[in-house]
């Protein structure tokens, strides 16, 4: 069996504490990993790693450090196929799914090339008689960055990149179901030339991640998952004197206008909904249908749903994988068995779905739940699964009231032809990422990735401009020298008098 350890100060480090996690392959269900998790020993093993290596790297020139990231960069391209394929093996979402993430990923890893224009500072001269002042950023120290499941390499791209660009050294604590593709992460930055321990990935549980919250040397610490926990994360880091920017949960909504193109809406309600299973938070889950356009659109997504080619990662012919787990995918289809009970139709019942050869995999087909009430379970909680419901409303106002009571605020979109309509919606609507004919509004890496209400703790959001001011502080001096040519007599260097 395959076994994966930490990577601390720039090697693989075996585990100790003798504790280990199961990795299954989802398609099969067949347990093929098992990975280390850290101590609390461990875990001060790999910041003080960080911290020694702070002393150098943070001192670093910035064409030292984006030599290293553009050198980087290529490894990273090389390597796509392979990332990719460790991915789809732990995670189970289609290789074309796990290309996109990775260059997703690769994204920040360009910006973060380019940070010498982000850190440029501010001047002032003579705001005062000979006085000036500047405006500087600087590195925080050891930085630490919790990671999710459902993209193994692309979230933790948006964080250590910056963060190591910025003169951060950083520790990463990856999700224990998924780890393989992290550790590859480390191993190819340090091929590129990263110094030890600049890069540091520590595999673990919550023993591991609260040992990060509460270590005196983590300045930040960078969090996406749910809800519950970015809020416990935000919580107990900020307690512990830490900045945090803690990404939590979504209930992405849909607005569909009645002017809309109908099978663009379909189209794209379902790639947003059933794409990579379902598992992203920047899913769409529900649609809002306005009017009377509402029983056609669901005709038309359960046209093209039930065309989905279901099956294992590795298959090309596949167009959705398996769930990360078979815990999790009862969780999921207990979802659509209890929509009928409270008053949903269930147009799609994917839950007894079973794919040919791989019977033991976490399977789960593709659910569509219409006139679903906004007081359900399938409509309040992340289902974080294939399950998409239908809503229903009268008015445009009517349907941005039901989205804004929600207490996400992730991301949104609204389907319509009406330039007005959209306009009124992108500053009405109480979201932090919004799409106008786009399903999955994912800004690109120079912008910044973030949420609104119980979607986001924190004040930065990630990567682009907040995730560089995330991983700087700021610092003014004001500064006064006296003229050459008032030095004391005796000293003459050759300065004219001026005054």
């Amino acid at each position: 069996m395959k076994t994966v350890n930490h990577w601390i100060g720039g090697k693989t480090v075996e585990g100790t504490s003798g504790n280990w996690g199961p990795v299954t392959d989802p398609a099969t269900g067949a347990v093929t990993t098992q990975v280390a998790l850290a101590s609390p020993e461990e875990v001060d093993a790999a910041v003080t790693a960080a911290k020694a290596a702070y002393g150098t790297w943070g001192t670093s020139s910035l064409s030292t450090r984006t030599g290293v990231l553009f050198s980087y960069r290529a490894l990273l391209d090389a390597h796509r196929d392979e990332i990719a394929a460790l991915i789809t093996a732990e995670h189970g979402k289609v290789h074309s799914d796990a290309l996109g993430e990775v260059a997703r990923g690769l994204e920040i890893v360009e910006l973060a090339c380019g940070i010498t224009t982000q850190l440029k500072g501010e001047l002032s001269t003579q705001v005062s008689h000979r006085v000036d002042v500047s405006s500087i950023r600087q590195s925080l120290g050891v930085v630490a960055g919790i990671t999710p499941f459902n993209f193994p390499a692309m979230v933790p791209m948006w964080m250590f990149p910056l963060a190591i660009a910025c003169g951060n050294t950083f520790v990463l604590k990856p999700s224990e179901k998924d780890p393989s593709a992290a550790n590859l992460l480390a191993e190819l930055a340090a091929e590129a030339g990263l110094p030890d321990g600049v890069l540091n990935v520590v595999h673990g549980d919550k023993v591991a991640v609260d040992s990060l919250l509460a270590h005196p040397d983590v300045a930040a610490v960078s969090f996406v998952g749910s809800t519950p926990i970015a809020r416990y994360i935000h919580a107990t880091a900020s307690a512990n004197g830490k900045r945090v920017q803690a990404l939590g949960g979504a209930k992405n909504h849909m607005l569909v206008l009645p002017d809309a193109d109908l099978d663009a809406a379909a189209d794209a309600a379902v790639s947003a909904a059933y794409g990579s299973a379902g598992e992203r938070c920047m899913a769409i889950s529900a649609v809002v249908a306005v009017g009377a356009i509402g029983d056609e659109l669901v005709q038309k997504i359960r046209e093209r749903a039930e065309k989905i080619k279901i099956g294992p990662g590795n298959d090309p012919a596949s167009e959705m994988g398996p769930l990360i787990t078979a815990a999790h995918r009862d969780k999921v289809a207990s979802y659509v068995t209890g929509a009928a009970a409270q008053g949903a139709e269930v147009v799609l019942d994917g839950t007894g779905l079973r794919v040919d050869g791989y019977e033991d995999g976490h399977w789960i087909g593709l659910s569509l739940l219409d006139h679903v009430s906004t007081d359900s379970d399938a409509y309040r909680d992340e289902i974080f699964g294939p399950v998409l419901c239908v809503l229903r409303t009268e008015t445009y106002e009517d349907g941005v009231a039901l989205m804004n009571a929600s207490p996400f605020g992730n991301g949104t979109a609204i389907f319509t032809r009406d330039g007005g309509a959209a306009r009124r919606f992108q500053l009405e609507i109480e979201a932090g990422m919004v799409g106008v004919n786009v399903p999955i509004p994912v800004p690109v890496g120079y912008h910044s990735f973030g949420g609104w209400k119980d979607s986001l703790f924190g004040d930065h959001h990630i990567y682009g401009n907040d995730g560089v001011h995330f991983y700087t502080r700021g610092k003014v001096v004001t500064t006064r020298w006296p003229d050459p040519a008032d030095a004391p007599s005796g000293v003459d260097l050759g300065f004219p008098r001026n005054h």
